[in-house]
């Protein structure tokens, strides 16, 4: 009698010994039946609620080829947990000729195996339930329900009886940082990948001491995976948020999302990392990043509308004759894709990309720089502004000087009604003055505070942030916030043929912002209007933000 010995231990009884007992047991079974052992198969903390081990599926295919025609293990619940599985192990192995033997049940049978089968798919399941129970009496008490988050550290620590007190963590500072640091860069316009690929190249270990990915950077936003999406970094703690399933044909654990309404929410304090505005402003970029059902509709694919824009200006020039987008025809020059894909324009002049940059950025920085232009605009700006918030500071003033005005005549009006005075004579008059009272205290607990005046040193702090701009724009490296910023206040530039070259015209409230500094404040003596009129038209010069005209030529 040709017999293999099977062994197996789960995560719930993490002993390796456990293997070699039952190999023992297995043995002096055989030897006081004078069976020949050939081979033994172990699995070691591994469950058995799947068959996908590989010391069983070795079991299963050496069966196939007839090298032994016993299998014995200490228990069924060795072999398999699940009522699927043990069901089908014992049919392919009846197909094969093999016996299946126990210590516990003996020659196993179909009754045994109906039986069984039941009673551990219930130990299973009773099982579950009591570790779910158990998991949510600690997320309750504000303990973690299992797993070792980035950015903390198990608390080892045990009770007056001596056992072992699960679930506490506090904050790792050195990782806490990196988590502050990648919430901050992501914010500021960098890419998973980019902030990734910046950690792997300073030696920062990641997650389990491997490297960065963009995918544990920014998991997935909806099921709240991901460093970027961890709730646990603002001091809330969340579970039951996902259900774990093992898909039968592989046998590996799949998760699906629970309704919000059964999940479990707990609030930490003491174990925040990143402050709320700073949350606030990632999931802010996260919702202009995320690509949805609801964003279909306007023609452009939904991977390139998430796409960063690979030079300064991308997708914003325009033909001034035609209105077509201008594209790279070379290496460095651009040109008007109507008139080369189509025909229908005449424009064939071109213009190198980095010198249209150029442009753009001196246009920026000679005429923003310029020390008489701005310091008259930022003086003229800071008398304004600081005008229109002292106004609204004195009506919240005369407010506050009311209320007490108001109660004083009430209390006279009462104390006339207690000196003799007939109510009626009085009633609307109190009626008045309770409506005002109740119309002032609700305006100012709505009204907001004054901003604060601005620092009539503006023009230097001006010039400050617009040299800083023009340095960022310049180094590549550190380039991402400042050209976002940039390309936010352009909504289009036009190259329109002039003189056999091609001129360059900015819309936006970037042009409307030269136009200030240039002192030029109305369209009709801009020296460009009647180019402005034939090329772009009146229409177009629509004020930006607080500015007017939107268009400038550099």
């Amino acid at each position: 009698m040709k017999v293999a010995l099977y062994a197996r231990y789960s995560s719930d009884n993490q002993r390796d010994a456990s293997i070699e007992d039952q190999l023992r047991l297995c043995r002096d079974y055989a030897a006081r039946h004078e069976w020949n052992v050939v081979d033994s198969y172990t699995d070691r903390a591994v469950s058995g609620a799947s068959l996908m081990r590989p010391g069983i599926q070795e079991l299963m295919q050496d069966a196939q080829r007839g090298k032994f025609s016993v299998i014995l293990a200490e228990a069924m619940d060795r072999l398999s947990r699940d009522q699927e599985d043990i069901a089908g192990l014992f049919k392919r192995m009846k197909f094969a000729g093999v016996r299946i033997i126990t210590l516990s049940e003996g020659d196993v049978t179909q009754l045994h195996v109906g039986l069984k089968g039941t009673m551990n798919a219930l130990f299973l399941q009773d099982l579950a339930d009591k570790t779910r129970r158990g998991l949510r009496g600690r997320i309750e008490a504000g303990k973690s329900g299992g797993g070792l988050c980035y950015g903390y550290d198990v608390v080892r620590q045990f009770d007056a009886a001596g056992e072992p007190m699960r679930g506490d963590r506090s904050i790792n500072e050195t990782e806490a940082a990196i988590v502050r640091r990648i919430f901050r860069e992501y914010v500021a316009g960098k890419s998973p990948k980019a902030i990734a690929l910046t950690l792997n190249a300073e030696g920062m270990a990641g997650p389990l001491g491997g490297a960065w990915g963009p995918s544990t950077i920014n998991g997935n936003r909806e099921r709240g995976t991901g460093i970027l999406n961890n709730e646990m970094y603002i001091g809330r703690l969340i579970w039951n948020r996902l259900r774990y399933l093992k898909d039968p044909e592989t046998g590996k654990r799949v998760s699906r999302l629970n309704p919000q309404c059964d999940w479990i929410v707990q609030e930490v304090p003491d174990l925040r990392i990143v402050e709320a505005e700073l949350w606030d402003a990632v999931k802010a970029r996260q919702a202009t990043t995320t690509w949805s059902q609801r964003t279909r509709g306007n023609g452009v694919h939904p991977l390139n509308r998430l796409q960063r824009p690979r030079y300064l200006f991308t997708a914003m020039i325009r033909c001034g004759c035609c209105g077509g987008g201008f594209s790279m025809i070379s290496q460095t020059l651009l040109g008007c894709s109507t008139a080369r894909n189509k025909g229908t324009c005449n424009n064939r002049m071109t213009i190198r990309r980095d010198v249209l940059e150029k442009s753009v950025l001196n246009g920026l920085r000679t005429r923003l720089m310029d020390p008489a232009l701005f310091k008259e605009f930022c003086d003229e700006f800071t008398r304004e502004v600081n005008r229109v918030r002292m106004e609204k500071g004195a009506d919240l003033v005369a407010m506050r000087a009311e209320l007490p005005r108001v109660d004083r005549e009430l209390d006279k009006a009462i104390q006339a009604i207690l000196d003799g005075v007939p109510g009626a004579k009085l009633k609307d008059k109190i009626g008045r003055l309770e409506a005002r009272k109740e119309e002032l205290m609700a305006l100012l607990a709505d009204a907001p505070q004054p901003p604060p005046l601005l620092h009539p040193n503006m023009a230097t702090i001006y010039r400050e942030r617009i040299t800083a701009l023009y340095e960022n724009l310049q180094n590549e490296e550190t380039n991402t916030e400042a050209v976002e910023r940039l390309r936010a206040l352009v909504s289009c530039i036009k190259l329109i043929p002039q003189d056999g070259e091609l001129a360059i015209f900015l819309e936006g409230d970037l042009a409307a912002i030269l136009n200030f500094s240039s002192n030029r404040k109305s369209a009709a003596v801009h020296p460009d209007h009647s180019v402005l009129e034939s090329f772009i038209g009146q229409d177009s010069l629509v004020a930006g933000a607080g500015f007017e005209p939107a268009a400038f030529r550099l």
